[in-house]
């Protein structure tokens, strides 16, 4: 049996013997009878070759793909690994990866920026590009991987809201999403740290909140201050919920970028502006009241001090004392002097 299934509508599996009298069975990794069918007929040549002419074995997309998968088996993106594997099926399924080039990468590159954006069109490069270098140096599969074409991305303007412009959108909100922009605007919280916060993470004693490895974006442990504003935030939850700290009609939280936020904005007459703005919000705020970078940094649990210096600009008023620190003309007695004169 050279192709079967386990289950009804579980993958494919090749089950192929070559001539040293060698089995093998794997599973293709897809449920598409024809891809499965380009899987085993590459694999079963590319076998036979290495057994009858000594050659190296050729390897095809989908068995880089299998082999990605089990190495980044901890990979806390991995999900969006697998949609990205999915949306450049049509391209490599079936391709032996001698056979993918710059020029097949630059296609597939070119059509993905015009059916969504040159940002996405790079992730899927960037993903691409790491499967093939891992195939070239690590399991010795080919001997170079090619480079994969990037899009020069200008970057974007940091979107961030006035206090007062804030507390428009606070007054329209329905009050449990209400809550959830005060909460994010005072700690800086990403969306899904602030809809599934639990109060186990909470040391209200202490002021702090605990974002965890597995919870942060970073994959590292936050501590996170919490000020005034959120200590009343949180006051005002407790006793809802045994377990979650957000909720509404007595039940945790899932998405608070709905069309209640939605709505809210247009009323307090905000425009582009996306929930994640919160946090650049709180970013600027901080920068602009002469918070530190490093500290900044710390705080908001970015990897790394240059991703918080996009906030840098909004520090001129600062920088300004900062240069006056150093200026050599008594300005005092200048100023006799003109009037003297």
């Amino acid at each position: 049996m050279a192709l079967y299934r386990r289950s009804k509508n579980g993958s494919w599996w090749v089950d192929i013997t070559i001539p040293s009298g060698q089995r093998v069975r794997e599973s293709t990794g897809t449920n598409d009878k024809g891809n499965a069918q380009q899987f085993h007929d590459v694999l079963q040549a590319g076998l036979w070759k290495t057994v009858k002419l000594g050659t190296k074995p050729e390897y095809i997309w989908q068995q880089a793909v299998k082999q990605w998968l089990s190495d980044k088996k901890g990979k806390r993106s991995l999900e969006k690994d697998k949609m990205i594997f999915r949306d450049v099926r049509k391209y490599l399924d079936g391709v032996k990866l001698t056979d993918i080039n710059r020029a097949l990468l630059k296609k597939i590159a070119d059509e993905k920026a015009k059916s969504t954006s040159e940002s996405t069109a790079n992730r899927h490069m960037q993903l691409i590009r790491a499967v093939l270098k891992k195939a070239a140096d690590e399991w010795e599969w080919i001997d170079k991987a090619p480079k994969a074409p990037m899009f020069k991305i200008k970057p974007k303007r940091i979107r961030w809201l006035t206090k007062h412009e804030a507390q428009c959108l606070i007054k329209e909100a329905p009050e449990h999403i209400a809550e959830m922009i005060r909460f994010s605007l005072a700690t800086g919280l990403r969306h899904r740290n602030v809809t599934r916060l639990k109060w186990s993470q909470l040391d209200m004693a202490r002021k702090v909140a605990w974002i965890h490895p597995d919870e942060s974006k970073s994959g590292k442990p936050i501590a996170v201050p919490l000020n005034s504003d959120a200590i009343e935030v949180l006051k005002r939850q407790l006793g809802k919920h045994d377990e979650f700290v957000f909720t509404y009609d007595e039940k945790p939280v899932q998405r608070a970028n709905t069309t209640a936020f939605r709505n809210a904005l247009v009323k307090a007459g905000i425009s582009d502006f996306r929930w994640h703005d919160l946090r650049h919000t709180w970013a600027s705020w901080h920068v602009q009241s002469g918070t530190d970078m490093y500290r900044l940094q710390a705080m908001g649990g970015w990897e790394s001090v240059e991703m918080v210096q996009r906030y840098a600009h909004l520090s001129a008023d600062k920088l300004i004392e900062d240069a006056q620190r150093i200026v050599t003309q008594d300005t005092s007695t200048s100023q006799s002097l003109k009037a003297v004169r």
